[in-house]
């Protein structure tokens, strides 16, 4: 029986592309992101992968690149389930914010902390451990029994929602997960064992 778990960052959005903080706001993609989208399906296609069920966060972004991956794979109707404990984490105060003038107001080396720190939220916002507070619960209630009952399962999510799983598929510790760059649009293949634990990964951004 294949366990398959395949994780996807977005494509990029609006703002990625203005370089502004996002978090829980709800820009689309940009055509570069959709065209991210649709190589990713189209890997995924090349490798021959159908899915079971889809699981997806409360924002367009997570959900447009979804639904390319899909058209491309021939499943546009796959059971998905949408919930925002998948979604990006929040950033708070600093939300809307270009991340250069964002340096410029508060400095570069507060910015660098809370973006790359493990614990330490920007001001009204998460950081990567209340993240993973979140996320991880729902992963392990929803997501996990139904991969280890042999379903095919596809998570199209966020950068930071995604590292927090990764940290726990990968047994990363907090520094290893915040050195971890995901590409937008790259999914990355997990095969578990009965016990959800990792046989094998394949990043397919190589």
């Amino acid at each position: 029986m294949e366990r398959l778990l395949v994780l996807v960052r977005h494509g990029q959005s609006e703002w990625n592309l203005k370089n502004l903080f996002t978090g829980w706001k709800d820009p689309d993609l940009t055509e570069q992101g959709v065209a991210e989208a649709t190589d990713a399906g189209k890997k995924l296609k090349e490798l021959n992968m159908e899915f079971d069920l889809a699981y997806t966060s409360a924002l367009t972004r997570a959900q447009h690149t979804l639904k390319i991956i899909l058209e491309q794979l021939g499943q546009e109707g796959l059971p998905t389930e949408r919930d925002q404990a998948l979604n990006e984490r929040d950033y708070g105060d600093l939300t809307g914010m270009n991340k250069d003038e964002a340096r410029e107001k508060f400095g570069e080396e507060q910015v660098h902390i809370w973006r790359r720190s493990f614990d330490v939220p920007p001001p009204g916002g998460e950081s990567l451990k209340m993240t993973a507070e979140r996320t991880l619960p729902y992963y392990k209630e929803h997501i996990l029994p139904k991969v280890i009952e042999g379903n095919r399962v596809i998570v199209a999510a966020h950068g930071n929602s995604l590292r927090s799983l990764i940290m726990e598929l990968e047994g990363l510790t907090p520094e290893q997960i915040l050195a971890r760059e995901l590409g937008t649009g790259k999914p990355v293949v997990y095969r578990l064992d009965e016990n959800g634990k990792v046989l094998s990964v394949q990043d397919l951004a190589d």
